[in-house]
């Protein structure tokens, strides 16, 4: 029997192919959305979370030096990593938080509330179409953002740190 986020992913995920929801319902509804669930959670919950493993991620700005933070959909690697996709709704443009993490590596991540520092690592070219592989097994046609961008995606593995 499928568990309710599986029949929930698998009538939401078309929706998230379409050029309406790419262009539009994505890039401005769904940051502030998640902005404002998580200020009134305390960071314990995401919306994104309720369909796929999500985190926020804590970088410092590659231009500002400031902090910043950005909602993500997670995969796991099997080894205790994170891998983040910079698919910027299939945009032609590189999302601002992928320059951050190459300016500075160290950052941290929450999940489920819990705060850890992480060093990144950008998944190099020979590990890509797996990499690619485990995300789509968990969000079926997730790298049509790739495709669809004219971009080659930059992907991240989010190593923790020992504290």
């Amino acid at each position: 029997m499928p568990r309710v986020v599986d029949v929930v992913r698998a009538a939401i995920a078309p929706l998230t192919r379409t050029s309406v929801f790419r262009r539009f319902l994505g890039p401005a509804l769904l940051p502030p959305a998640e902005w404002l669930v998580s200020k009134l959670s305390r960071g314990r919950v995401q919306i994104s979370a309720l369909l796929v493993p999500s985190l926020v991620l804590h970088t410092i700005g590659a231009k500002s030096g400031q902090p910043r933070d950005a909602p993500l959909m997670y995969t796991p690697d099997g080894n205790g990593c994170a891998i983040v996709a910079g698919t910027n709704f299939a945009g032609a443009k590189h999302p601002a938080w992928t320059a951050n993490l190459l300016a500075h590596p160290d950052a941290a991540i929450t999940v489920r509330g819990r705060r850890m520092p992480v060093r990144a690592s950008v998944v190099p070219d020979d590990e890509r179409d797996a990499v690619w592989a485990r995300i789509e097994a968990q969000w079926p046609g997730y790298r049509n953002y790739e495709r669809e961008s004219g971009r080659t995606v930059r992907l991240f593995r989010l190593r923790p740190l020992a504290r």
